[in-house]
């Protein structure tokens, strides 16, 4: 996947891989790469970052935990986390909704034309 689609959407995919429970930094990225089909392989220099910044605005909070025999940083989504997946997902709702009645009108227009795009 061509990570410019990403962009501006990584908030709430680690939000949503921590709704259901606490993982570690390294769990994450196996979550989001399994729950893709594969699809998502995102590199560590850009989840970490994007999780102490989610942590520092009040979305997730940490706590050290032995995790395999290893001290792993865990993270959790708070209240506040979970009011903003809501939005996030609310708001990718409109998205794709608005997105694909443009696609969806563009098709339409050109089968029913026959012709080319000017």
């Amino acid at each position: 996947m061509n990570p410019d689609a990403l962009r501006g959407h990584m908030d709430a995919l680690l939000l949503s891989v921590l709704e259901r429970e606490p993982l570690h930094g390294y769990a994450i990225i196996e979550a989001l790469l399994e729950r893709s089909g594969g699809a998502l392989n995102v590199p560590t220099g850009t989840v970490y970052p994007a999780l102490r910044r989610l942590e520092r605005i009040g979305y997730l909070s940490s706590e050290w935990a032995t995790v395999g025999g290893r001290k792993r940083r865990t993270y959790r989504l708070t209240e506040s986390g979970r009011k903003r997946l809501e939005g996030e997902r609310s708001a990718w709702q409109e998205f794709t909704t608005v997105i694909g009645s443009v696609l969806r009108a563009e098709t339409a227009g050109l089968g029913l034309s026959g012709g080319t795009p000017s």
